[in-house]
């Protein structure tokens, strides 16, 4: 990495202790990723991998790995103090809209009390300068409408996972306004990003991985909802974006801690279906069914768009890759794991980076 560039973020992350809840989760493990390239002495806090062929156990990063769970405040809270960070990412999290509905108590106790935990521990360490708390873009109340939501809009939620995310924005609020301003002592932000994908990914009910299974099983998938659009992006476009506003938060800018939205270019906000068909492409073996007597009762957006115009003016960041160039950078992912015990993920962080080096974004340097 080192011969790829010489300075991201300022640099601020070299040396830098940084902790992380949700390390071992789909987002968490490649942002443990990239900050270990950066330099930073990593503390990650997360329970368990449940999937066999989980992400962060085959990248095999030198982190602190601690297990725990964040509803356990005094383990969280004594995990933090031996860290010593001097920023925060809170990722850990119950994400997915189905299963908050098997176990809304899980969902509702994880997302918001894990978000008040997560907060009050980091009021009571002195090392602490920067939180960012990573909610997502269906923290919004959906209108199902073809613009996108800015961070001014209204929060709202059907769905538990939704309205429990909404609800842990109204926590970073309080806090910030009770607590942090007032004490002048930390900087918080929250950060909501689009439906994301990337190598690595096995969680259950999400198109990317349900289609490598589909795959490696030799059977069709069967989609729910082939016409319903959602901001699609690579997680590296996500996390370069949560990576340039903690470096702001780290570097005291105060009018970083607020909301902000790093979604997609509005151009990749597809269907199910176009996503298929772009995948098909690069992953022949792809084959799917749409039974709509099939469609679970469950409600769920149709339409979801994030207006990122603020994270574009205000931060002067922008995404690095296309949808497509995204979409080929997973389905190679996928398709060199089946056959390759090698990872993708450090060289397709290199290749991001390159990319991103062409395309002159703000936090990457020569």
């Amino acid at each position: 990495m080192e011969n790829l560039v010489i300075n991201m973020f300022d640099n601020v992350y070299k040396n830098t202790s940084v902790f992380i809840t949700g390390h071992t989760g789909f987002k968490g493990s490649w942002l443990a990723l990239w900050l270990e390239e950066l330099g930073a002495r990593i503390t990650g806090f997360a329970l368990p991998p449940t999937d066999k062929n989980n992400h962060w156990d085959m990248l095999k990063l030198d982190v602190n790995d601690i297990r725990g769970d964040i509803r356990d405040l005094e383990h969280l809270t004594k995990s933090i103090n031996e860290a010593n960070p001097s920023i925060v990412f809170h990722l850990a999290a119950q994400p997915l809209v189905r299963q908050s509905y098997a176990d809304p108590i899980g969902n509702w106790s994880t997302n918001v009390m894990g978000t008040v935990n997560l907060l009050q521990a980091c009021r009571e360490c002195k090392s602490i300068k920067s939180i960012v708390v990573i909610t997502t873009d269906k923290v919004y109340e959906n209108n199902e409408w073809y613009w996108g939501y800015r961070e001014t809009d209204k929060l709202g939620g059907h769905d538990p996972y939704s309205a429990s995310k909404a609800a842990s924005e109204f926590v970073i609020s309080s806090y910030q306004k009770s607590f942090f301003q007032k004490e002048a002592s930390i900087y918080l932000a929250s950060a909501r990003a689009g439906n994301v994908i990337g190598g690595g990914d096995w969680s259950v009910d999400r198109l990317i991985p349900d289609v490598a299974r589909s795959v490696k099983a030799n059977i069709p998938l069967l989609i729910r909802s082939p016409f319903s659009t959602r901001p699609w992006q690579h997680v590296l476009d996500c996390l370069s974006g949560y990576l340039t506003l903690g470096k702001e938060l780290l570097v005291d800018n105060i009018n970083t801690s607020e909301a902000w939205n790093f979604g997609p270019a509005p151009s990749d906000n597809r269907t199910v279906l176009e996503i298929l068909g772009i995948l098909k492409d690069k992953w022949p073996e792809i084959s799917w069914t749409s039974n709509e007597n099939s469609k679970s009762r469950l409600h769920e957006a149709g339409v979801l768009y994030l207006d990122s115009s603020k994270a574009r003016n205000l931060l002067q960041w922008k995404t690095v890759w296309s949808l497509e160039t995204a979409l080929w950078h997973t389905a190679n992912w996928y398709q060199n794991w089946e056959s390759n015990p090698n990872l993708l993920s450090r060289v397709q962080l290199r290749e991001y980076i390159s990319d991103a080096k062409q395309k002159r974004v703000i936090w990457v340097q020569e």
